[in-house]
């Protein structure tokens, strides 16, 4: 039942660095394109600070029928490095698919963990803490994908974070941007 018009997206974190929201953002931003998209997360005994593992789809040309948790993700999104200690992230994602990763790390230094995939790295942590003055990387991932992949339109997200953050939304919006210009993307100049 896969179609080749979809992506999939697979977010790793902790409770309350979210994961789950920044899925949910993706997807309103990518409906507001016109596309098709749903988000969901993965419930379990989640509590603050443990594995959290949350999903997006992206159709660009059908509405998506699939309801079962992503398997084979196209993309990872790594929001705390320190989940990959007690998660396989990389668990079926696709041959050449793409690990979007919050670290400090150089790609050099992250590629022997990742090795065959794509990595794109970005210091979400100093953004966030610099530009939202919280430990909070959900927006700041979704610049460093959307610097990694193109998946959707900086623009497409205005409404959503305003609609989610209120008087916030702006300090997003600026983490979102700083991100996109301090992503690192593997094989690109």
């Amino acid at each position: 039942m896969e179609t080749t018009d979809m992506i999939e997206i697979r977010w790793h974190g902790r409770g309350g660095q979210g994961a789950v929201t920044s899925a949910e953002l993706l997807a309103r931003a990518v409906i507001n394109e016109g596309k098709y998209a749903q988000a969901f997360p993965s419930f379990g005994p989640e509590r603050r600070g443990a594995p959290v593992t949350a999903f997006t789809r992206i159709s660009t040309q059908r509405p998506i029928r699939i309801r079962a948790g992503i398997t084979e993700p196209d993309i990872i999104i790594i929001l705390d490095a320190t989940v990959v200690r007690v998660v396989n992230v990389t668990d079926g994602l696709k041959k050449g698919g793409l690990v979007v990763i919050n670290s400090p790390k150089s790609i050099t230094e992250l590629k022997a963990g990742f090795g065959g995939f794509r990595l794109a790295v970005v210091n979400a942590s100093l953004i966030a803490r610099e530009t939202l003055k919280v430990n909070i990387v959900n927006t700041t991932m979704i610049g460093a994908l959307i610097k990694a992949s193109g998946v959707v339109k900086i623009e497409s997200l205005n409404e959503p974070l305003q609609d989610r953050f209120g008087r916030l939304a702006e300090r997003n919006v600026n983490a979102m941007k700083r991100a996109i210009e301090e992503t690192v993307v593997e094989g690109v100049a």
